[in-house]
């Protein structure tokens, strides 16, 4: 697959993320939002209620509809995130539990 980054400067930094138990790539300054849909994430996650899927909407962390879990903690949003190394990522939400 394509990546959809910007090109970076050879030599550039990079990271390790887990996304849902895969290892990801990452840029030092990119948000968490900005690595799902590199990785072609459009759902971030489903809502309780109808299961409806939510993505990055706003951007600009104004919504809710970004939301993810990160090293455990619940409900963050992944606009507003930024990625550091060995960093865990979980996708979904409730519903998919």
């Amino acid at each position: 697959m394509t990546s959809s980054r910007l090109p970076r400067p050879a030599g550039s930094p990079t990271l390790t993320v887990s996304v849902d138990s895969e290892i990801a790539e990452a840029h030092p300054g990119e948000t968490v939002a900005t690595v799902l849909l590199a990785l072609g994430r459009q759902t971030f996650r489903h809502t309780d209620h109808l299961h409806a899927p939510r993505g990055l909407f706003c951007g600009m962390g104004v919504c809710f509809d970004c939301l993810v879990t990160i090293d455990g903690q619940p409900n963050v949003r992944a606009c507003m995130t930024p990625v550091h190394a060995g960093m865990t990522i979980e996708t979904g939400g409730p519903s998919d539990a």
